[in-house]
């Protein structure tokens, strides 16, 4: 499918104020490498709290969040949220979400081509499940099907599918119910190549850079995930970054 580019393309990005860097990484690696206009949107859940969109609740045990709806823990302020986009985007087009820890060395809107108006949402289907232990500085990493799918999707927002995916299931339903696609069907999941949701030290190594490194155990700057594979890349990033700030200061 061929999409128009008289508009930007729409982007919302996870957002967690414990991943600023993170967040500032991925908004970055975006903008550099995209041949068109980006409408990029910070997924802030404090922002979407005061705005009425978002009211679930949790409670901090250790260094784990637990969700007080379905009782399972949760590692970002972005676990959630990612299932408003479409209703955000008032179900209309196309948009993808990702993850802020992750690091763009391709051109995005060769990802948007993708889009085909079959599926509901477009995804990298992974076959893991994630193993039991620790990722992020000891947040608790769980195991649950389709693990990561959801880390990245392209949403077609217009989908009869996709509609039914309102504010009150995303406030109100189980987690693992939403991570794992389940109010779809399997003919309505669309694949994506692995190569834009490769997962950087759990994955096997490509044989070129990866077009989205995902830093699902922890972007490189967190203790103890200093030489996950691409983290120079990513530390190039921020320090850019950096560097241009204090150009402006």
């Amino acid at each position: 499918m061929t999409l128009t580019r008289a508009e930007p393309l729409t982007i919302y990005i996870g957002y967690d104020e414990r991943e600023h860097d993170a967040y500032e990484v991925c908004r970055a690696s975006l903008l550099e490498h995209a041949s068109c206009p980006l409408h990029i949107v910070k997924l802030d859940q404090a922002a979407l709290r005061r705005a009425g969109w978002y009211r679930r609740q949790w409670r901090q045990e250790g260094k784990d969040r637990i969700d007080m709806g379905d009782l399972k823990p949760f590692s970002t302020d972005f676990a959630f949220t990612r299932f408003l986009v479409p209703a955000l985007s008032l179900y209309q087009g196309w948009a993808l979400f990702c993850d802020c820890d992750f690091l763009f060395t391709g051109d995005v809107a060769k990802l948007f081509e993708f889009a085909d108006n079959r599926y509901a949402v477009m995804c990298v289907k992974h076959e893991h499940e994630g193993d039991e232990g620790t990722k992020m500085g000891g947040v608790t990493q769980g195991r649950y099907y389709r693990k990561n799918w959801s880390s990245l999707v392209l949403w077609n927002c217009g989908h009869s599918a996709t509609e039914m995916l309102s504010g009150y299931i995303v406030n109100e339903w189980g987690g693992r119910w939403l991570h794992a696609f389940s109010w779809l069907g399997d003919d309505q999941i669309g694949a994506l190549p692995h190569e834009w949701n490769w997962l950087a030290g759990v994955d096997p190594m490509y044989w070129e850079t990866p077009k989205g490194v995902h830093f699902t155990l922890g972007t490189p700057n967190i203790p103890g995930c200093e030489a996950t594979p691409y983290a120079a890349l990513w530390r190039a990033a921020r320090e850019s970054i950096l560097a241009t700030k204090d150009k402006a200061a």
